[in-house]
């Protein structure tokens, strides 16, 4: 006799491949069996976009983006009189940065252990569109409460169209919907904010693992499963996701959340980080912060552009070198010709070029948080010099790399 629950569910699946789907992308997926502590980001930026989702709907309830001086007083709103208006707020901006800290370190693991390579190149530039995704999210989300650095970042980052040629006056009018940052640039914002980017995110999020799902997830071996199956066509060097892989993601969200946590009861603008303290007044047009710079998780890029001598009054140089950096991880699958995945079997100058590139990334971080200084600028260059570096010399390690043997199946 079927039970009432194996009832409804037939009745689901002769209409809806749901049990099909369960299966094919947790139950019945088979995923390597030694995923180590580098594993869990993947699921985490999972759980972090439904925190921003959820939490984004709930503070559109309250939010009103016809000018600056209203989405600053509605935010005050929220976090003042809307019962547990400032919790919601508090998760959603701590969200933000929870979302580029997870993400940085999955695109660490990928670059770490080839993750990128053959046959994951589409997995890697779906989630290389994620990444830009998640930035213009970011930069319209950030100008949204109507802050000072709100309104000054949004006006340089805005401005930075105009040294685009030709166009570049018109295309800056035209993003602002006004000659001047007012607005009908908070209203766009706020449409393309809650609205077209996150649907085209969450697009991209699952055809991220559609790809992933097809053909298998990567490990710390580098090893290929599916080369080896057993009678039945299951991997003999994997295990199902589920329960082992979901018990074990509900351990990395319980230690998230813990720091989550902290972060969002005892320090949500994490020293000014997070929340930086001129946006905790009121956008005003004729007052300049002493010092305009974008949030933490854009300063690297920054650090790039700000690096980059202007030319004839102009900055379109650092505006190309600025979107060349990320254009370039796009092209990482192509330019690492190394017979193998994993680090662990890679060369010692393949890991020198990675852990020097990881440290300048971080130093150009930090420099474009700080106002510029000569001896800051120096720095800022060599970083950069050596980000752009990074990718020629691992194109020239990976072609003539001398690499340890990889195992044929994973052993630990």
């Amino acid at each position: 006799m079927e039970t009432r629950t194996q009832q409804v569910m037939n009745w689901i699946d002769k209409r809806f491949p749901l049990t099909k789907m369960w299966n094919e992308h947790v139950g019945e997926y088979y995923a390597p069996k030694n995923f180590n502590f580098w594993y869990f980001f993947g699921s985490l930026a999972l759980l972090v976009l439904v925190n921003q989702i959820v939490t984004g709907i709930f503070l559109t309830m309250n939010f009103n983006p016809a000018s600056f001086e209203q989405a600053f007083a509605s935010v005050e709103y929220i976090m003042r009189d809307v019962t547990g208006g400032w919790i919601i707020r508090y998760m959603h901006s701590t969200g933000a940065s929870a979302f580029f800290v997870v993400i940085y370190l999955h695109m660490f693991r990928g670059m770490m252990y080839g993750s990128y390579k053959q046959p994951r190149e589409l997995v890697w530039i779906f989630g290389m569109l994620i990444y830009l995704c998640l930035m213009a999210e970011a930069f319209m989300g950030y100008m949204l409460p109507g802050g000072q650095m709100s309104y000054w970042g949004a006006q340089v980052i805005i401005n930075l169209f105009n040294a685009i040629p030709i166009i570049g006056e018109d295309l800056s009018v035209w993003i602002r919907g006004d000659f001047v940052i007012s607005g009908a640039t908070l209203n766009r914002f706020f449409a393309f904010h809650v609205i077209a980017v996150p649907l085209i995110l969450l697009g991209l999020v699952v055809a991220h693992l559609i790809a992933l799902h097809e053909v298998g997830s990567n490990n710390p071996e580098g090893i290929e499963i599916k080369a080896h199956k057993d009678e039945n066509g299951k991997p003999l060097d994997g295990i199902p996701f589920h329960p082992y892989y979901t018990v074990k993601d509900i351990f990395g969200v319980a230690v998230f959340a813990f720091f989550f946590a902290i972060v969002m009861f005892y320090m949500p603008d994490f020293f000014g980080r997070f929340l930086e303290h001129p946006n905790f007044e009121v956008a005003n047009p004729f007052k300049t912060p002493d010092h305009i710079a974008p949030v933490w998780y854009f300063t690297p890029f920054y650090s790039i552009l700000r690096a980059v001598p202007s030319f004839a009054g102009t900055q379109v140089w650092g505006v190309i070198a600025m979107g060349a950096s990320i254009v370039m991880l796009f092209l990482l699958p192509w330019l690492d010709r190394g017979p193998v995945k994993s680090i662990r079997y890679r060369s010692t100058g393949f890991k020198v070029n990675l852990a020097v590139f990881v440290v300048a990334f971080i130093i150009l971080g930090k420099l474009g948080m700080d106002a510029p200084s000569p001896v800051k600028n120096i720095i800022a260059q060599i970083c950069s010099v050596y980000y752009f570096a990074y990718f020629g010399i691992l194109w020239y390690i990976s072609g003539n790399e001398k690499t340890k043997p990889v195992p044929e199946r994973i052993t630990k």
